[in-house]
This record gives structure tokens, C-alpha cells and sequence, in this order.
């Protein structure tokens, strides 16, 4: 099944160019099929390219859904034009009064700024209470996975040393799980951060599931069963060339930046990288879809429903 998305969002080009099944505005209404209310909460200053990534992820998985791009109220981003913003976005005080099937908060790149330091820290605090009565589940990624766990467990965040920077192996430490239906073993991530969480702060009685780690890079993924929320501390959705755009861009400004761990073939920045983790961030989202489609209610005023 399609994504439904603004007949004249940027990035309906590009994914109608890679076969992602897309929807009109039109087309969608005669449907009988109640698509699932997805909210993207975008906070990354690349808001093109973040909307690709997640709505090519998306626009994969087998059901109708229906993106809405949120943006926080009381910041305004200066990377995105105010008209891509006006066209495309909803200020979250617009979606309050709304109740969703998910939720995707997505990372940011302030991660080494204290919580509290963050311009929007105030609302997007409201966000994570508003997402326990307007949102069956929370999809929350990189900087938004951790501030999330600080909001709801006061768990802290540690600057590293030096950015962890490539694509590691992951090991699947929650197969039973949902989420993880249909993994192998071990599986590639890509992450990057300049911050990490621990093991040992994890509240032993909150019910968190820790469902991948790495031994280089540590916590990756855990569920919150009691709050609906899953935590994602690395970048499943990112493109190929991602990390290697990021590795170029810092390069050429002169900063103090590595080669990407287990990335470039040969450790050679001049070859084009080899793509490990496309699979496993399909299936993991589709699982993911998958997951709210049996949980959630037909009717949008009962969410949140009790997980069946």
C-alpha cells in the first residue's frame, strides 16, 4: 500500500523516481481503508532530506499512510525557507487537539548542548507528555531517543571523547520481539554522535527492553512497552552516501573529523560505500508499521488502545 503525501512535496519526485509507492490527495479519498495518522516531528535543519529518508521508508511497507510534518511552535528552523515550511509543515500547536498512530521524532544536531539548554526544550517536553494521550506509539531517533529517555527516566547523556562515526555491527538482543521479526543475528548500523547513553543508568524497574547493542558503539535500540516509546540512538533511515557526505563537508571546512568506521571500502574516502543496512532498516520500519496497524483502534479517538 502507498504513503499519501502533498501532491507537490519536494520529495515526491525523488521517491516516485526510486518506485515508492505514492498516493494522491485525490485518489486517497476514495479509498474505504482508514490509512495510519503518522506524525513526523522534524528537527533536523536538513528538512528535505530527512523527509525523503523517512518517507521512503515508509512509502515501503504494505499499508496506506498518512504523513503530517510537524515542526515545534516556538522555534523557527533557519535552514529550511519559510515557504517550504509554510507549505509543508503544521506547527505541533495546530496537531495537539489530533491523535495519531505514530509518532517519529527525529534526531537534531545539539546533542552536546544540556537538555535544558535547547530553545525548544520546554515544548518538546510537552510533545513527549502529549504523545501519552494523543499517539499509540513513539518512534523517537539519535538526539530525540535520548532526550526522550532523559524526559521519561532521567537518564543522562555522556559527550564522547571523539564523535563515533561509521556503520557497526549490531547484535539482536531482543529476538522475540516485534520490532525484530525477521532480523539476522547481528546487523549493520549506521551511527553518528557525538553523545552516547549507558547500560548501568537504565532504571532496572522501568520495564526498558534493550533489543540491539554494540559492542564499539554501544545502546542502540530499546522499547518502552509502559510509555509506548522506542528509543533509536543511530540512523537506520540513512541514505548510502549519508555518512560520506558528512565525512566530505566536515573534511573540506578543516575540522578534526575520521574516516567512517566500516564504511568506505578499503578505508578509501575516493570509493563509493557499499550500502549494509538497507534491508534490515525496511524491515525493521515495516515492523514497525506493522506492529501499530495490530495495536492501534480503527477509531482515531480511542488512541491510545491497550497493545493486543
Amino acid at each position: 500500500m502507498p504513503i499519501k503525501v502533498p501532491d507537490n512535496l519536494p520529495a515526491r519526485r525523488t521517491l516516485e523516481s526510486e518506485g515508492v509507492l505514492l498516493i494522491t490527495e485525490r485518489a486517497a479519498v476514495r479509498q474505504d481503508v482508514r490509512p495510519l495518522e503518522i506524525a513526523l516531528l522534524n528537527l533536523m535543519p536538513e528538512k528535505i532530506t530527512t523527509e525523503t529518508q523517512i518517507a521512503r521508508l515508509l512509502g515501503a511497507t504494505p499499508l496506506q499512510i498518512e504523513l503530517t510534518l510537524v515542526t515545534t511552535s516556538s522555534y523557527a528552523p533557519k535552514n529550511t525557507s519559510a515557504e517550504h515550511m509554510l507549505a509543508f509543515y503544521r506547527p505541533w500547536e495546530d496537531v495537539r487537539a489530533r491523535k495519531f498512530d505514530g509518532l517519529i521524532v527525529t534526531g537534531a544536531p545539539i546533542e552536546t548542548l544540556p537538555f535544558h539548554d535547547v530553545a525548544y526544550w520546554p515544548e518538546l517536553t510537552q510533545i513527549f507528555d502529549w504523545s501519552q494521550t494523543n499517539v499509540q506509539e513513539t518512534y523517537n531517533i539519535c538526539w530525540g531517543g535520548q532526550a526522550a529517555l532523559q524526559h521519561f527516566h532521567g537518564v543522562p547523556k555522556y559527550e564522547l571523547p571523539r564523535k563515533l562515526f561509521g556503520v557497526f555491527p549490531h547484535n539482536v538482543c531482543g529476538g522475540h520481539d516485534g520490532l525484530l521479526r525477521g532480523f539476522d543475528d547481528q546487523i549493520a548500523v549506521p551511527v553518528s554522535r557525538h553523545t552516547e547513553v549507558r547500560r548501568e543508568d537504565l532504571p532496572e524497574d522501568a520495564g526498558l527492553t534493550i533489543l540491539l547493542e554494540s559492542d564499539e558503539a554501544g545502546l542502540c535500540l530499546i522499547r518502552d512497552e509502559a510509555r509506548r516509546q522506542i528509543y533509536m540512538f543511530n540512523h537506520l533511515e540513512y541514505d548510502t552516501y549519508t555518512l560520506a557526505d558528512e565525512y566530505h563537508r566536515d573534511a573540506a571546512a578543516g575540522g578534526d573529523i575520521q574516516l567512517p568506521a566500516h564504511y568506505f571500502p578499503g578505508d578509501d574516502p575516493t570509493q563509493a560505500p557499499i550500502n549494509h543496512w538497507r534491508a534490515h532498516a525496511n524491515v525493521f520500519i515495516g515492523n514497525w508499521i506493522n506492529d501499530l496497524y495490530q495495536s492501534t483502534s480503527y477509531e482515531l479517538v480511542d488512541i491510545p488502545a491497550p497493545r493486543r
